[in-house]
């Protein structure tokens, strides 16, 4: 028996600190949490997806009282850019939340169905997805890959028959 250990690498900053354009994609994850269908949680969503040819996609959680039913922001702005946009690559996704019952003080990381969606689109492409996890004290995680977020990531090659 061998113990090993994972490395992972992320940033944290403060969102003053970041680039305009990355400040631009987290401002428009939060307005994106305004469009939330949440009457449940009261835990609105936002997620705002920049692609390869500058298209800006924003998605936002619908609950249903089915509660699987229901869709995180992140799958509803992935699915829609890659419905949408089939053959351009994803670079970055932004997700920003709040709470109506309770207060939020640290970044929220996507759920695993979310984090295993951003896994199969960052291999599909073939290329890595950053992404910007916003919190409401405008704190900011920054990953360069799904892969620091799901070091275990369900792959197998073999379900693909070519």
């Amino acid at each position: 028996m061998k113990e090993e250990k994972i490395e992972l690498s992320f940033v944290r900053a403060k969102l003053h600190e970041l680039s305009a354009a990355d400040q631009d994609l987290i401002k428009t994850a939060k307005q994106s949490f305004s469009n939330a269908y949440a009457p449940y949680s009261g835990f609105l969503v936002g997620a705002t997806v920049l692609l390869e040819n500058g298209e800006i996609i924003n998605g936002s959680n619908q609950e249903n009282v089915a509660y699987p039913s229901g869709l995180c922001a992140e799958r509803v702005a992935l699915f829609y850019a890659g419905a949408k946009y089939p053959n351009i690559s994803i670079k970055t996704i932004a997700v920003s939340a709040k709470s109506t019952t309770f207060k939020v003080n640290d970044v929220v990381s996507p759920c695993g169905a979310c984090r295993q969606v951003m896994a199969e689109y960052e291999q599909k492409q073939e290329e890595s997805i950053r992404i910007l996890l916003h919190s409401p004290n405008d704190d900011v995680l920054i990953a360069n890959s799904v892969e620091d977020l799901l070091p275990f990531m369900f792959t197998s090659p073999l379900l693909k028959k070519h």
